[in-house]
C-alpha cells in the first residue's frame, strides 16, 4: 500500500537516504536540495516522503510558484530500487488527490527536463499535457483536475 506522509524530523533521513539511478541524475535534482528549498519557501512548499507499507520509496513535493500564480508538482522521485512496480503512478495519484482537496485551484503544472522521455509518459498517463512552453530547459505541463476526472 502506497502512502504519503508529510517530510518531518523524524523520516529526514529516510528522504534524504533516496536516490534514483546515475542517468537519471541529471533530470531530477537531489532529496537533500529539494528539502532546503522546501525549507526556504516552506509557507508554498509541500514535501511527502512515499512509503510502500512503512518502506521509504521515494518523494514528492508540490508547492504554489509565486512568479507563475499556479500550484505545481514540484519534485517527484522514485528510489532507483523502487522502479518500474507501479509506485510512481499511485504516489502521483495521492499527490493528485492532495492538491485537488487542498489547493483552491482548478490545474495543477509541472515542468520536465527536456530528454525526460519517462517522466512525460508518467505524466501524461494521469492527466497532464504538454502547453507548449519550455523554459531553462523544461517543458511544462498542465493537469486540468475536471478533466482528469473525465478520464
Amino acid at each position: 500500500m502506497i502512502s504519503l506522509e508529510p517530510v518531518t524530523k523524524e523520516n529526514l533521513n529516510d528522504v534524504i537516504s533516496l536516490s534514483v539511478n546515475e542517468e537519471q541524475k541529471r533530470f531530477v535534482s537531489s532529496n537533500a536540495e529539494s528539502l532546503a528549498q522546501a525549507y526556504v519557501y516552506s509557507e508554498n512548499a509541500y514535501p511527502f516522503t512515499i512509503y510502500r507499507d512503512n518502506e521509504p520509496v521515494g518523494f514528492i513535493m508540490l508547492g504554489y510558484y509565486d512568479a507563475k500564480g499556479y500550484y505545481t508538482l514540484w519534485k517527484f522521485m522514485i528510489d532507483q530500487r523502487y522502479q518500474n512496480r507501479g509506485y510512481g503512478r499511485e504516489a502521483l495519484r495521492l499527490g493528485l488527490q492532495y492538491a485537488k482537496e487542498h489547493f483552491d485551484d482548478k490545474e495543477l503544472y509541472t515542468g520536465v527536463s527536456l530528454g525526460n522521455e519517462v517522466a512525460k509518459r508518467l505524466y501524461r498517463s494521469v492527466g497532464f499535457k504538454e502547453t507548449g512552453l519550455t523554459e531553462s530547459g523544461m517543458e511544462e505541463m498542465r493537469l486540468v483536475f475536471d478533466e482528469q476526472d473525465a478520464e
